[in-house]
């Protein structure tokens, strides 16, 4: 008998592995589907990237050193490898600007400036819609519904690009309660405003998507059967309802996050924070073809890893897919 538990207990995980795996395999293509498109982006560009950077006067000098920057004082396999061999060494190539500095040291000092800053929006998206979310699903056509309905359309109406700077004109100009550009962007408090800035808008979208999620589940045959066999409404929402209604809410998060780590450019100009979006604006301004193959690897990559870490948080959320059925 124990054994038998065992062997069907190795069944029930199988799917789950081989899903995972599969998304895994999946990932992993994509990533070197990204690698190449990064690398054929100067190959791509109409023209002479080199013509489009330093324009027509530019001396003969600066010309072949940003041929020999670019890589295309080198045939198509010859730049190829050496492409490779920065992704091997971990360096992502020398900065056209300046050839002492890597690219992966610039990137290094920027990211962790943006991944603190999406990990404290997401947090704060969360720590708002689902509370709010459940007190409308709880007590429907109440002030709590009315109150969550309000904040998902005002949250969704209002952009980012107005939101930052009247929070900076009110908690930094005037009342001077946190942090602005001109102040440490590396303190706690100086992720408050833009946390709140990005984070006002996940919320309501993160609030507004549970909504209607919790109100559609409400509806179906396995509610009512938990009303009626004694579960109050909040019991049941919680033990039978919360979990399949996380599941869109899950996606749309993961999707908000890989945004956020793609570098939120505007935002983190506004509160001059130095984070992956303001490297490749600040790259883009001097034309550091480097960096910004650098700056948009490293945002692909990103996006490509929460999306896997979404497809497998889905994964273990639902039971449906750990099922035998739902394996290949």
């Amino acid at each position: 008998m124990p054994q038998a538990s065992r062997s069907f207990a190795t069944l029930q995980r199988r799917p789950l592995a081989n899903r995972i795996a599969r998304r895994a395999t999946g990932a992993v293509v994509a990533m070197c589907g990204v690698l190449l498109l990064v690398f054929a982006l100067k190959h791509l560009v109409p023209g002479d990237p080199v013509d489009a950077m330093l324009g027509d006067q530019a001396q003969a000098v600066d010309r072949a050193a940003m041929q020999h920057c670019l890589g295309l004082d080198q045939s198509v396999p010859q730049a190829l490898a050496a492409f490779a061999a920065s992704l091997f060494n971990g360096t992502l190539g020398h900065s056209c600007r300046d050839p002492q500095t890597t690219v992966a040291s610039l990137i290094g000092r920027a990211f962790p400036f943006t991944f603190s800053l999406a990990l404290a929006a997401v947090s704060f998206a969360l720590a708002v819609a689902v509370p709010l979310a459940l007190l409308s699903a709880w007590r429907p056509q109440s002030w709590w519904d009315a109150a969550a309905s309000v904040f998902a359309v005002l949250g969704l109406a209002v952009p980012s690009l107005w939101l930052g700077p009247l929070l900076l004109r009110w908690f930094y100009v005037q009342w001077h309660w946190f942090p602005g550009p001109a102040d440490d962007p590396s303190t706690a408090a100086a992720l408050v405003l833009p946390a709140l800035t990005l984070g006002i808008h996940m919320a309501a979208l993160l609030t507004r998507l549970l909504r209607a999620s919790l109100f559609d589940l409400t509806n179906e045959d396995f509610m009512r059967t938990a009303i009626a066999k004694g579960l109050s409404r909040s019991q049941a929402l919680r033990r039978h309802l919360l979990r399949p209604a996380l599941l869109p809410m899950i996606t749309m998060a993961g999707m908000q996050v890989a945004g956020l780590l793609g570098g939120a450019i505007v935002t983190e100009r506004v509160f001059g924070r130095p984070g992956l979006g303001t490297l490749l604006l600040d790259a883009l301004a001097v034309r550091d073809w480097k960096v910004i193959e650098g700056a948009v690897l490293v945002m692909a990559l990103s996006y490509l890893a929460i999306n896997l870490l979404v497809d497998v948080t889905y994964t273990l959320v639902d039971p449906r897919l750990r099922s035998p059925a739902a394996a290949p």
